[in-house]
């Protein structure tokens, strides 16, 4: 293997490295929750769920300055600075007894992932050609549930001894943090970098952004907030059904990111298959999927449903993405990404929020397994807007 090969195959894998700590940040100590529930018991219950939708907020908030810190600073320099936070406030947070100051920590958690995320695919945009970019899209949405796996697998096990260990799992940043260092070249990323004035002349141009960018990013919101119902109700409503023990949970729930690793690596082939409409496939799973859990609570079902979840998941995020960037080009770092990690995490932080209002407004109506027939529904909805996307995704395919 040549020196050049060999260089460009650590670049990919340091980018890709940031995959494992993204999508599921807010979600890796999903499996603790009960415990976390338990210990803060006199706390509610949508204040504790806050513990896995607060570094949504925060990410949300990043995806505002982003663009100009990414104009403004290299992007090794820029990418340590997230991976810190990640680390730091992701593992320091379990060893509070103050449910705000577990949130604090929380919210550091969430500005790094405000970093990382756009870096994660903004990296790929910019090094790679457009005729690269499916594959390494569906390696990047790989890494994200094999990310998911490790995290959800370790955070079972170590809430099992104790909810403060669970937090633990951020260490795994750290990997990030020496392959980074060593393989990624610190330059700026963005186009418009080195002086004052073209800097104003970017901010110009970017001003409609947003109106070039805005259907992809209400499809991620929506996609977001249909799969997030799974790992911010899922442990509590698998627990209350009294059915399957704490301990199969974690596992349960670690099979699903499987399946969607394993959707991320096929995702080239299952493009080339469905063509531009690829992008229905991911919420009629979706709605199946919710359609099983809603409907049952034994464990074939409990089975199915999580697959099929997994299975939308792993295919979803990659076609977002990747539709999105192929359009942007290699600005993609610094126009639609931000947008895309915005609604993305705005759907985590909202979804708690939004189903503790739908559950109070169903009153006598309320079932414990109401989180999945409004995740059904948003499924559907979501099939309709993806629609809205069949021409990008057309031309994105040529």
């Amino acid at each position: 293997m040549t020196k050049e090969k060999t260089n460009r195959k650590n670049l990919t894998t340091a980018i890709l490295s940031l995959s494992l700590l993204t999508v599921m940040a807010g979600a890796a100590v999903a499996p603790a929750l009960n415990a976390v529930q338990d210990y803060f018991k006199d706390e509610s219950q949508t204040l504790v769920q806050m513990v896995i939708s607060v570094p949504a907020l925060f990410i949300v908030l990043m995806s505002f300055v982003f663009p100009k810190l990414c104009r403004r600073f290299r992007s090794r320099n820029l990418l340590m600075v997230g991976l810190l936070l990640y680390v730091v406030g992701g593992s320091i947070a379990g060893i509070f007894s103050n449910i705000y100051l577990v949130l604090l920590f929380r919210s550091l958690v969430g500005i790094g992932v405000g970093i990382i995320m756009p870096m994660s695919t903004g990296l790929l945009s910019f090094y790679y050609t457009k005729d690269k970019q499916d594959r390494l899209m569906g390696y990047s949405s790989a890494m994200n549930q094999m990310g998911g796996v490790i995290a959800t697998l370790a955070a079972g096990m170590l809430a099992s001894v104790s909810w403060r260990l669970s937090f633990l799992v951020y260490l795994m940043g750290l990997v990030s943090v020496a392959l980074c260092m060593r393989y990624l070249p610190n330059e700026h990323i963005s186009i418009g970098t080195g002086t004052e004035e073209k800097i104003q002349k970017q901010d110009k141009k970017e001003k409609p952004v947003f109106f070039t960018y805005y259907k992809f990013a209400i499809v991620m919101f929506i996609f977001m907030f249909t799969f997030f119902i799974y790992p911010a109700e899922f442990a509590m409503i698998t627990s209350e059904d009294g059915i399957i023990s704490q301990n199969f949970i974690a596992v349960i729930m670690a099979g699903m990111d499987l399946v969607a690793f394993a959707d991320g690596l096929s995702f080239v082939r299952i493009r080339n298959l469905m063509g531009a409409y690829t992008g229905l496939v991911a919420p009629l799973m979706f709605a199946v999927g919710y359609g099983i859990l809603w409907m049952t609570a034994e464990w074939p079902g409990v089975i199915a449903g999580s697959a099929l979840v997994g299975f939308a998941n792993g295919l979803g995020i990659p076609f977002i993405i990747s539709t999105s960037s192929k359009k942007a080009g290699r600005s993609a770092a610094a126009t639609v990404m931000p947008m895309l990690s915005m609604a993305l995490y705005l759907a985590q932080f909202t979804a708690p929020i939004i189903l503790s209002a739908i559950s109070s407004a169903a009153g006598a109506l309320y079932t414990s397994h109401l989180p999945y027939l409004v995740a059904g529904i948003s499924a559907l909805i979501l099939a309709s807007c993806s629609l809205s996307l069949k021409k990008e995704a057309e031309h994105s395919a040529e």
